[in-house]
């Protein structure tokens, strides 16, 4: 089982690095105005979150559930963690949204939203790594 939660640790940081890079992306995105900037930005976009992000997230989630059916884990901190989890996968989401609009040059938002909206998954990942090491209830 160490194994296992190594690789889930692992693809946990996979995910984690795309959600903290792809907003980074968006604001430069967002202050850029010649086209091929615009065209680099929406290849590094798409790459990063087909290619790193979304596998990522995959088996971060397929290692969780594993882990869990493997050591049937409960108590109140693993359901606020599965909680976490759900909002970090709806940001994921979204993120793809809005590379999406960006994409069919759609954007509705400044650098400086998305300098804002960077800051959400470290505050989960904060959250989800205290929740994890306390299990405080």
């Amino acid at each position: 089982m160490f194994v296992l939660k190594s690789f889930h640790i692992i693809f946990m940081v996979t995910w984690f690095a795309g959600l903290f890079y792809l907003p980074r992306l968006f604001v430069y995105h967002a202050m850029t105005s010649d086209d091929l900037g615009i065209n680099q930005f929406t290849v590094m976009e798409r790459k990063l979150f087909w290619g790193i992000m979304t596998p990522g997230a995959i088996l971060t989630i397929v290692t969780g559930l594993w882990l869990w059916l493997g050591y049937g884990f409960s108590g109140g901190w693993l359901h606020a963690k599965i909680a976490l989890v759900a909002l970090l996968v709806a940001y994921h989401i979204y993120c793809g949204t809005l590379m999406t609009n960006f994409s069919r040059g759609q954007n509705r938002h400044s650098h400086v939203f998305y300098r804002w909206l960077n800051e959400l998954p470290v505050i989960l990942l904060i959250a989800v790594v205290l929740l994890v090491v306390l299990k405080p209830f």
